[in-house]
């Protein structure tokens, strides 16, 4: 397996919907907390600091996700490793995850199992609405210290 995950070139929408798809047919759907009428659907994808951002929507989960974007090198990482982002909103907490079809990714959870009280409609809004959150600056003190760049936001560790 290489050492470095090569960006996607192309928004991974359908990349990510039909790997999850594939997973909810195969391995999801006999459990308890899996909600049928939620639809599976990566929503909002936009490039943020030349990586891909979005949200993944699944009958079992809501997650923020992290794809490398083009011309992005990202190093190999074990899956289920924790690392924390600074995004517009904040420090976001994700572990590294992959998947058939897509690589390596980053995911926060916002919700798992999904709310069975929240409709599909409710949940797609969801989902739209915590990527524009994600990405959206907070209000601030005008009198704290400077941003220090909006590339500094974005940087992932390196190991040593």
């Amino acid at each position: 397996m290489p050492d470095v995950i090569n960006g996607l070139m192309q928004d991974p929408t359908p990349q990510l919907e039909a790997a999850f798809q594939a997973i909810a047919d195969r391995k999801m759907r006999e459990l308890p907390f899996y909600r049928p009428q939620i639809p599976v659907r990566a929503c909002g994808f936009q490039r943020f600091e030349q990586q891909w951002v979005g949200s993944m929507l699944t009958p079992w989960m809501l997650s923020l996700l992290v794809l490398p974007g083009p011309g992005e090198t990202w190093q190999r990482r074990a899956v289920g490793e924790k690392l924390a982002l600074r995004l517009p909103c904040g420090d976001v907490r994700f572990s590294v995850g992959e998947i058939d079809g897509c690589g390596q990714y980053l995911a926060a959870s916002l919700m798992s199992p999904v709310d069975k009280h929240l409709t599909a409609e409710q949940m797609l809004d969801l989902a739209e609405n915590s990527v524009r959150m994600a990405l959206s600056l907070p209000v601030a003190d005008a009198s704290a210290p400077a941003n220090p760049g909006r590339r500094a936001l974005f940087r992932l560790p390196q190991r040593s």
